[in-house]
């Protein structure tokens, strides 16, 4: 059975699927908004330890299960030939098994090839998730991302041209009240020249980050709601689903553009008709934090 050393993070849409820990932590364990990793140290499994889990798996377990999660922060970043063994493994135990998914951090991109890409994504791994935090190059630096949009975007082309689908995020409040129009501008940019599958929005938090949230003028509710507004009016992609369900978002969005860019501005518009009628809503900063992990 699977071991874990916790915490382990998920994407939301990863609810239902069995996740295998082949890394533990972060490679790209350097940005400065980022709280999720803080606690670990950086390894790479060995294969034989996740063969044995993925083989100790009791065979009525087995076909409960259609997706498997490889975590932890950029699984992409394991070794290609284990990364295959481990994808060879899955398919093998889980007949029913439809997509392999796993975060993908810029630097992980980096390690794979094109044609490497193209084979995992034979072998299922099909869904990557791409923290993009922002558009903005000014913003990447002072996250201390270490890429710049630019060389982001280029990962991102190959990965979808060796037919991976991306779920990617953005972070709204990461900018401050300084550069907040900015950020969502650069963006809504960077989403068109990509065309995502998936492109979500979360809201910036306390989790192990203080020092960087300290040194920003943080955004209002109001500020983050039109900073929201201002990337569902500047999105213009081929074909992407977009959502604002995380939990610390406080303004939940969903929708695919370019059918529903109208309607998700409108909604915009009407949650800040509504918030208008909250005393001193508008006006606070949002008080989301997550203390234990």
């Amino acid at each position: 059975m699977p071991r874990y050393v916790e915490p382990v993070f998920r994407p939301p849409s990863e609810a239902r699927s069995l996740i295998f820990q082949i890394t533990i932590g972060c490679s790209q364990k350097r940005c400065a908004f980022c709280g999720m990793y803080k606690g670990k140290t950086f390894r790479i499994r060995p294969v034989d330890e996740i063969l044995e889990e993925i083989n100790e798996l009791p065979l009525s377990y087995r076909s409960r299960f259609e997706r498997v999660f490889l975590a932890d922060g950029d699984a992409l970043v394991y070794p290609h030939e284990g990364l295959v063994a481990i994808l060879d493994a899955l398919a093998a135990a889980f007949p029913g098994l439809t997509r392999v998914g796993s975060y993908a951090s810029p630097k992980s991109l980096t390690t794979k090839n094109p044609e490497q890409l193209a084979l995992l994504r034979e072998k299922k791994l099909r869904m990557l998730y791409l923290g993009l935090e922002s558009g903005d190059d000014v913003t990447l630096l002072a996250i201390n991302k270490g890429y710049t949009s630019a060389e982001m975007a280029e990962l991102a082309t190959m990965a979808r041209s060796a037919g991976m689908k991306l779920s990617v995020t953005a972070i709204l409040g990461l900018a401050g009240r300084e550069r907040s129009l900015e950020h969502a501008r650069a963006t809504a940019a960077w989403v068109n020249r990509v065309n995502p599958e998936y492109f979500s929005l979360l809201t910036l938090f306390h989790r192990h980050n203080e020092e960087f949230v300290s040194s920003l003028d943080r955004c209002s509710h109001g500020e983050l709601m039109l900073e929201a507004r201002e990337v569902l009016v500047h999105l213009n992609p081929e074909r992407t689903i977009l959502r604002s369900n995380h939990v610390s978002n406080f303004l939940n969005l969903a929708g695919s553009y370019p059918k529903d860019r109208m309607r998700l501005i409108a909604d915009v518009d009407a949650a800040l008709a509504r918030a208008k009628t909250i005393s001193g809503f508008l006006d606070a900063v949002p008080g989301y934090s997550e203390e234990y992990y």
